[in-house]
């Protein structure tokens, strides 16, 4: 006999999370663990309940589905389908190793294969810690969709058991180190994530943020000295007292923003 698949839905839209709940109960090989309406509290049932399978809507507001997958500790991580109202958005699903999609309004069969081929890997050898390690990186290196997607207002962090929510005025500088992010504050608090600097810049609004360098963001309401340097560079001093480098690319792109009258 089949044992129950122990599934668990994040989805910020309460008709569609409902919908999806009421497929689910019908079917008799699964039982449904968690209904979640945002990405962190999708993040705190998954590492609560340990379901086999989660489905995360790709669409939800500060942390979607990838970044659900970004926060999930990898010993937590089960398999992943991801749910979208945009049929373009069901090939960057594959790309990072998920192991389906599904197209809302969810189709009944639809979501019966979806849960088959969930029932198949974890009956097999096919999903192994490694699965769940690719997962996560592809899902860090992964941009988000294209669209319009509404700038960020806070950035979720995780430090060990927590996850905080940085609002983005308060964040003074961002620093690429390999495939990290370094995060300071105006009171000079630090954090680090990982994620591609280009993929967070994108989420965050240009005039509140300027590129310093090839791996530097720094927030213009933080910056209080500009001293020019030989060779056409600056070095600016935020509000922290950080001090930072700006390359002789983005030097014209810094003059525009602070230094005309």
């Amino acid at each position: 006999m089949t044992q129950s698949l122990r599934v668990m839905i994040a989805d910020d839209e309460r008709p569609a999370r409902a919908f999806l709940a009421s497929l689910l109960r019908h079917c008799p090989d699964v039982e449904l663990v968690g209904e979640v309406a945002d990405g962190l509290a999708a993040v705190r049932v998954i590492e609560a309940e340990r379901p086999d399978l989660a489905l995360l809507d790709l669409q939800m507001p500060e942390v979607d589905g990838l970044g659900v997958v970004r926060l999930l500790k990898r010993s937590a991580l089960p398999l992943i389908a991801f749910v979208t109202a945009y049929d373009e958005y069901a090939v960057r699903a594959f790309e990072v190793n998920a192991i389906d999609y599904l197209l809302k309004p969810v189709d009944p069969q639809r979501l019966r294969r979806t849960l088959a081929r969930a029932h198949e890997r974890l009956e097999g050898t096919s999903w192994r810690a490694e699965d769940a390690t690719r997962l996560k990186a592809a899902a860090s290196a992964y941009a988000a969709p294209g669209g319009t997607v509404p700038y960020l207002r806070r950035v979720p962090v995780r430090q060990r058991e927590d996850i905080f929510l940085i609002p983005v005025e308060q964040l003074a500088s961002i620093v690429a180190h390999g495939e990290l992010l370094r995060l300071t504050t105006v009171a000079n608090q630090r954090y680090t994530i990982t994620y591609r600097l280009k993929d967070l810049e994108a989420r965050l609004d240009p005039a509140q943020f300027v590129r310093l360098s090839r791996g530097t963001l720094a927030n213009l309401a933080q910056i209080q000295r500009v001293s020019p340097m030989p060779g056409g560079t600056y070095v600016v001093t935020l509000v922290t007292g950080q001090e930072l480098g700006v390359s002789r690319l983005r030097a014209r792109a810094l003059r525009e923003h602070l230094l005309r009258l």
